[in-house]
């Protein structure tokens, strides 16, 4: 059955407009080489972000510290940061609670 429109923008507001969420998720169970984040993503979530938007918000990610990054070779690996996984479980228990109030 087809999503009526209101749940189809609920669907991308929710997975496309917390990307982030989705990264850290991913991080928390080790480094991540940038590139294949958006199978990952596609795979345990269920949604394809671009290449783009993923790279735009790895950048803003580290800028706030939430993540960090080093090459290895001449790929650069990502990985959650200490303060990454305390806004991860915030972010998690904020959107447990706005469900649970639904």
């Amino acid at each position: 059955m087809k999503a009526t429109k209101p749940v189809a923008r609920l669907r991308h507001s929710v997975s496309h407009g917390n990307l982030w969420l989705s990264i850290l998720s991913i991080m928390k169970r080790g480094k991540v080489y940038a590139y294949v984040l958006p199978d990952k993503i596609e795979k345990e979530f269920g949604f394809s972000p671009s290449k783009l938007m993923t790279y735009f918000v790895l950048y803003k990610l580290e800028d706030e510290k939430l993540i960090a990054s080093k090459f290895e070779g001449r790929r650069k690996y990502y990985e959650l940061t200490k303060k990454g996984r305390k806004t991860l479980a915030e972010g998690k228990t904020l959107l447990s609670s706005l469900a649970k109030k639904l």
